[in-house]
């Protein structure tokens, strides 16, 4: 029976999980209530959009051991991935009262009260962290993110870029750390010694696409025409498991509400009657709230961790891995609504992907997108620090112009904070004509 378990987990953590769920039940009907099998079965549930039955697994699996701190701190991932903050903060004490050393459950208690509003409490957590396991790369890395995203002066800024500099020496392949210490130096003023992060990094790594973007978002090299399809890939396939984990952290992050609120105010009330394509679609942070008005709702994003993300998330009729323009130029005529939240912020040119987004829709549907602000009345783009592109009102109405779209509304808003401070944001609606106004 453990060797049939060992193989279940083997299964599991190979990503096989059809042999591994096969494997988990049939050790379950070999010893009902064992309490690893439903524990990791529990796990497996809620990776496979069955986070109920997972609770309910896991739930079994602690009744039978109720000091499994790991356990405790799974049943806590599952209640915040889920959007219940309140049962993920029980369980993550619950962890830590079974074993104050489980370093998961101490940092994503942290991230629980930071998403709460509590972040004095999850600067307590964080610190005990970092006191717990000095030598830990991730826990200076989310002392670091705390404190870029908690400035109340530059010290605070200045004290992150040590934070970073200690997940590096912790761990030299933290690729998340190489790119937070680069950015926030950059925010300081100190662009030399960014560039130099970026470049000792591609001595390192010379095949890694994300220094050389980086390189040049921060003066370093040319900036490109839009950011490189293995960049973006890269970067988000390595965010996938803690994307919704980061974006919790940034309560101000409001880019996916703002973006459907204004197609609210522009579409029919919902009746589940339009195509709709969620272009970009993450972790599928817009599915839920774009779903009313969907009769098809797609998604399409380039990585294809985001994409498993959103299918756990579910709700979505298909999914697809693609770039996005390929995959809007090869569908013409098919969606009556496109929407991208903080997705053409990797586009500094908008010309092509705005071309094929107005192929793609029927006579009389809406794109809607949300970008980066760049102040000034020019025409111009710029490739910021943080590796996105940032656009100026005019240059976003001339290529809206130029593709042949009709109506169209920018409005401002602060799509979420960055280094403590908003980030000023377009938020852009245009729709093709409708039939008998070309």
């Amino acid at each position: 029976m453990r060797a049939l378990l060992g193989s279940a987990i083997e299964a599991h953590r190979g990503g096989q999980l059809d042999t591994a769920e096969m494997l988990y039940r049939r050790t379950l009907q070999m010893q009902a209530g064992q309490a690893d099998a439903l524990h990791f079965l529990g796990v497996l549930c809620h990776q496979r959009s069955r986070s109920d039955e997972g609770i309910r697994l896991i739930r079994m699996a602690l009744r039978a051991t109720p000091q499994h701190a790991d356990a405790h701190n799974n049943l806590g991932n599952i209640h915040k991935e889920t959007g219940n903050l309140v049962e993920a903060e029980t369980c993550y004490r619950s962890a830590l009262a079974c074993n104050a050393q489980q370093h998961d459950a101490l940092s994503n208690l942290a991230l629980v009260l930071e998403a709460r509003q509590r972040p004095d409490e999850a600067f307590e957590a964080y610190a005990a962290l970092l006191a717990q396991a000095p030598q830990l790369a991730r826990a200076h890395y989310l002392m670091g993110m705390y404190l870029r995203s908690h400035v109340r002066t530059i010290e605070d800024v200045e004290q992150a870029v040590v934070c970073f500099r200690n997940a590096v020496r912790c761990d030299g392949a933290n690729v998340r750390a190489l790119d937070a210490l680069g950015v926030a130096l950059y925010m300081l003023g100190r662009r030399d010694e960014a560039i130099g992060v970026y470049r000792d990094w591609l001595v390192r790594e010379p095949s890694n696409p994300v220094p050389r973007h980086m390189l040049a978002a921060c003066g370093g090299e040319t900036a490109p025409p839009r950011a490189d399809d293995d960049y973006v890939r890269n970067v988000f396939d390595g965010f996938a498991e803690s994307f919704d984990e980061q974006l919790l952290k940034n309560l101000d992050y409001r880019a996916p509400r703002i973006l459907v609120d204004a197609l609210n105010a522009v579409l029919d009330p919902p009746a589940g009657v339009l195509d709709v394509l969620d272009a970009g679609c993450g972790t599928g942070l817009c599915g839920p709230l774009i779903r009313p008005h969907a009769r098809r709702l797609g998604g399409v994003d380039l990585s294809g961790g985001m994409v498993e993300k959103a299918r756990q998330r579910g709700g979505y009729d298909e999914l697809v891995v693609a770039e996005l323009t390929a995959y809007l130029q090869a569908n013409p005529g098919a969606w009556d609504v496109v929407l991208s939240a903080d997705t053409l912020v990797y586009f500094g040119d908008l010309l092509p992907i705005l071309s094929a987004a107005h192929a793609t829709l029927r006579p009389g549907g809406w794109v809607a997108f949300t970008l980066e602000a760049m102040e000034g009345d020019g025409d111009r783009v710029e490739l910021s620090s943080s590796g996105r592109y940032r656009h100026t009102r005019r240059h976003v109405e001339r290529v809206l112009a130029a593709v042949g779209f009709g109506r169209v509304n920018i409005a401002t808003s602060s799509l979420r904070k960055e280094v403590g401070k908003p980030v000023a944001g377009w938020v852009v609606l245009a729709r093709r004509r409708p039939p008998g106004s070309e």
